[in-house]
């Protein structure tokens, strides 16, 4: 059935580790991955929780397809209760990690109390142990890696840890594996920190034999394959300019945030783009980027690897930064690029490569960056207080304070608590760009106005990967839907973002969603799980899954009130653009989104919701 129908769960406290049987009436109603491991989830843990406490679990999952030979068939979600927001987090990451864990035999593992030392859990297929980890405690994701297979003596080990940000508790840290892949967003990382649990090593050698129908899914995972490789975005968009192709088409379409939002256009816009990248530099004639790269099963390879100038200012004496590593994509380029006003292309490739090598979200740390330049050019923050004059288009500062945010040094422990908390301290909250607590990825929600919708209510606080209606307003997929206008969207935000649930927990990257409908993802789960998933069951399940999200985040204590977002995007017109005077319509569009998702006025699922969806 694809599941492979066991999962592990760790007691950190008693350093115990223990397999059990998966709940397949939950796996059968929830897939797996995000949907599962968010169901345990919210069955074991109080809404109320201290996120950094003991009480609180953290949980890697693996979705049915995960290990498969369906396309993109690598991913794994880590699932938690956010330090960041307070609400429920759920971070997706690709590589080969999840397929490892998968191969080695286990669908999930779940971590609850906290250790009283470091360690990190070692599994070679069926057996599986904690181990000290004080020897790698303080290193950073890129040390820990090469350490543990090195002791292990196997190379091709897979780990999944945390750099320093996870142990001193930044609150956006991120959980990396394969050095440069990451289960980014929310401040997974720091919860696995606050349990003094370093890494989870993985080697599989089973394999995933267990599909139900091996001969059709054969056939019908090569059937979409084809649609993926003759699909524009999938199959030449992507793979020949990573998601940077978005660079230069959402600043045309006048929403690419800038300058914290004070703007839509960036003028450097092209120099921090996908062609930049490809682009011989006029110091050493050399372009950054060497090679696309794809994970685990992957026909799309949207991955960049990149390579600095030696020269620049940020690494001339720091030869360890020198190689090929991870190259940005677009939310990095973005958010350590526009959203601070900076277009030094070297200097932005510098900053991804701490947030990798130190594992912290480059999302939630260039938009708090960003409200940290704003804040200076009011006079609110000094030289003194940061270390550095911090104007915005400074790649100094960019430099300067990413290194400070990912070694919690100095005003970097203050940026590292995320742009709510900081604007509120400096007594101006409206100019932290989020929602619910998260940082707002690389899209204005006045010239995109679903995507708006899609902020203020994301499970997860502000996300772009929980019902990216972009696809649909600027790109034309699967249909075409003015971006500018708000009528209809409160439905097409609903049908993305249970959608959406659907492609996470089946194990695949959403975006083999680009050129697949649920009508192409339904098969595939058919000849792996069983023929009950058709694609009428499929939204249902997508459905169930956002609203047990929402249930865990009104038993946290949220209300219609943090369905919000800022006033500078429901106040402040766009001022250039295809956008220009308009800001986002939220008041319009979110009655008319509960009553399609059938919740009452105040954002609660009603009985018959509840009753319908089996929850």
């Amino acid at each position: 059935m694809s599941w492979a129908g066991k999962i592990l769960r760790v007691n950190l406290t008693a350093g115990t580790v223990a397999a059990e049987p998966l709940n397949m009436d939950w796996a059968h109603g929830y897939l797996g991955s995000r949907g599962l491991g968010s169901k345990y989830l919210v069955s074991e843990v109080d809404p109320k929780v201290d996120p950094l406490s003991p009480e609180n679990k953290i949980i890697w999952a693996t979705g049915p397809l995960t290990g498969t030979m369906a396309s993109t068939g690598g991913r794994y979600t880590v699932i938690t209760k956010s330090p960041l927001t307070g609400a429920i987090a759920c971070s997706n990451s690709g590589g080969y990690w999840g397929a490892e864990l998968k191969m080695a035999g286990w669908d999930m593992v779940i971590f609850e109390g906290k250790s009283p030392t470091p360690v990190y859990l070692y599994i070679n297929d069926d057996t599986a142990e904690l181990r000290g980890a004080a020897h790698l405690w303080g290193k950073s994701v890129w040390e820990t890696e090469p350490l543990i297979k090195q002791s292990l003596q196997d190379p091709l080990i897979r780990v999944s840890c945390i750099g320093k940000a996870g142990e001193n508790g930044v609150l956006y840290a991120a959980v990396v594996n394969d050095l440069h892949r990451a289960a980014g967003r929310s401040g997974v990382g720091a919860v696995m920190g606050s349990k003094n649990l370093k890494a989870i090593a993985v080697r599989g050698t089973k394999g995933v034999g267990n599909l139900r129908d091996p001969r059709a899914f054969m056939k019908v995972t090569y059937e979409k394959k084809k649609i993926l490789r003759d699909n524009a975005v999938t199959g030449q968009g992507l793979p020949t300019f990573g998601t940077q192709v978005l660079m230069n088409v959402i600043n045309e379409v006048g929403a690419l945030p800038t300058r914290n939002h004070q703007d839509v256009q960036f003028e450097g816009a092209k120099d921090i783009s996908a062609e930049a990248m490809a682009t011989p530099r006029a110091t050493d004639g050399k372009a950054q980027l060497i090679t696309n790269q794809a994970c685990f099963g992957c026909t799309i390879a949207c991955g960049r690897i990149s390579k600095m100038d030696a020269g620049h200012f940020t690494v001339s004496n720091k030869p360890q930064y020198w190689g090929a590593s991870g190259g940005l994509e677009y939310e990095a380029a973005w958010a350590l690029g526009a959203a601070n006003g900076v277009k030094d292309l070297e200097a932005l490739q510098y900053a991804t490569m701490l947030c990798n090598e130190e594992g912290i979200d480059p999302i939630s740390f260039g938009a708090t960056l960003g409200a940290v330049m704003e804040l200076y050019e009011m006079g609110v923050l000094s030289k003194e207080q940061l270390g550095i004059e911090a104007p915005f288009g400074s790649a100094a500062a960019l430099a300067f304070l990413a290194e400070e945010t990912v070694y919690s040094r100095g005003f970097g422990k203050e940026i590292g608590q995320g742009s709510k908390r900081l604007t509120a301290k400096y007594g101006h909250p409206d100019l932290s760009m989020s929602s619910k607590g998260q940082e707002f990825p690389a899209y204005d929600g006045r010239a995109i106005q679903g995507i708006g919708l899609a902020y203020a209510t994301s499970n997860r606080g502000g996300c772009h990967l929980r019902g990216y209606t972009v696809a649909s307003e600027v790109l034309g997929i699967p249909v075409k839907t003015d971006p500018l206008e708000h009528e209809g969207k409160p439905e097409l935000v609903k049908a993305f973002q249970d959608a959406t649930a659907v492609f996470d927990s089946a194990g695949i990257c959403v975006f083999t969603s680009f050129a697949w409908g649920l009508a192409d993802v339904a098969p595939q789960l058919q000849a792996a799980c069983g023929e009950q998933y058709t694609t009428e069951e499929l939204e249902k399940i997508g459905e169930r899954i956002w609203n047990m999200e929402r249930e865990f985040n009104n038993a946290a204590g949220f209300t219609k009130a943090d369905d919000s977002l800022p006033k500078r995007l429901l106040t402040e017109a766009a001022k250039t653009g295809p956008a220009k005077g308009k800001v986002n319509m939220l008041a319009e569009m979110l009655p008319k989104y509960y009553a399609a998702r059938g919740w009452d006025s105040e954002g609660v699922p009603t009985a018959e919701t509840r009753e319908r969806l089996g929850l």
